[in-house]
C-alpha cells in the first residue's frame, strides 16, 4: 500500500532503543500488515531519473539483506527528512559510486518512513512475481531485496523504536508478497567483510522473530 500511515501498534514509540523492546508494545500476532505498511515511491520523494534501465529479475527473491546508510543519526524523524535522506543516498550512489540509481531497493528512515530506493522496486514488489536488481551486496543482488536503515550503527548506536517497528512491518509485507520465509533475513555482514549494518546485525534473531509474529 503506497503513501498510507503505519498502524501505530507497529511502531515502538519515541526514541526508545531496541534494547528495551521487551517492555514496549509490539504488533499483535497475525496482524494484517497490508493495512500497516507504507511505501513512499520515488515520485513522492523527488528522485532523479536513473542513468540507465534498472534490471528486472523475472523470479522472486529468496531473502532480505539489511544495511545501514552510514549517515548521521538524526533526531529529525519527519517524512521530510526521510525524503531528503533518500535524495542524499541516491546522489551519493549515482555521483560517487557511479551506479545507475540508488543501490538499495528500500530505505527505512529513523522516523519510521519507508522510501522506495531503486526505481521500479515498489511496483515490482507489489506485483510479487519479479524484482528490481539492486547494488547493495556483492554476489547477492540477483536474489535478494536490499533494505537500508537510515543512520550509522557500526559503533553500536541504539535503533530508534519507530525505525525498528517500521522495519518489522516492511520486511513482513515484502516477505508476504514474495513468499519468503521469515528466517531469510540477513545482514550485509553475512556476505561481506564489513561493519554494516552494525547494531542491526546483532538484532537479526529478534527481527526475524518479530517479523514472523506479524505474518
Amino acid at each position: 500500500m503506497s503513501n498510507s500511515k503505519f498502524n501505530r501498534r507497529a511502531l515502538l514509540a519515541g526514541t526508545a532503543s531496541v534494547a528495551g523492546l521487551a517492555a514496549l508494545p509490539a504488533l499483535p500476532a497475525n496482524a494484517d500488515v497490508s493495512q500497516q505498511a507504507v511505501f513512499n515511491s520515488v515520485a513522492h520523494w523527488g528522485a532523479r531519473s536513473p542513468n540507465g534501465t534498472p534490471r528486472v529479475i523475472w523470479s522472486r527473491p529468496n531473502k532480505i539483506i539489511i544495511h545501514h546508510t552510514v549517515y548521521p543519526n538524526t533526531t529529525d524523524y519527519s517524512v521530510a527528512q526521510a525524503y531528503r535522506h533518500a535524495r542524499q543516498v541516491q546522489n551519493l550512489h549515482m555521483n560517487s559510486n557511479g551506479w545507475i540509481d540508488t543501490g538499495y531497493n528500500f530505505i527505512v528512515s529513523r522516523g519510521g518512513h519507508c522510501t522506495e530506493g531503486r526505481t521500479g522496486s515498489l511496483p515490482r514488489m507489489e506485483a510479487g512475481s519479479a524484482f528490481i536488481q539492486g547494488a547493495h551486496t556483492a554476489g547477492q543482488n540477483a536474489q535478494s531485496i536490499g533494505i537500508a536503515a537510515e543512520g550509522s550503527y557500526h559503533t553500536g548506536a541504539a535503533i530508534p523504536g519507530n525505525q525498528w517497528g517500521a522495519m518489522v512491518v516492511v520486511c513482513a509485507y515484502i516477505m508476504n508478497k514474495y513468499n519468503i520465509p521469515s528466517s531469510q533475513i540477513f545482514g550485509h555482514q553475512n556476505y561481506s567483510a564489513t561493519s554494516c549494518p552494525g547494531s542491526w546485525q546483532q538484532r537479526l534473531p529478534q527481527l526475524r522473530s518479530a517479523v514472523n509474529n506479524v505474518r
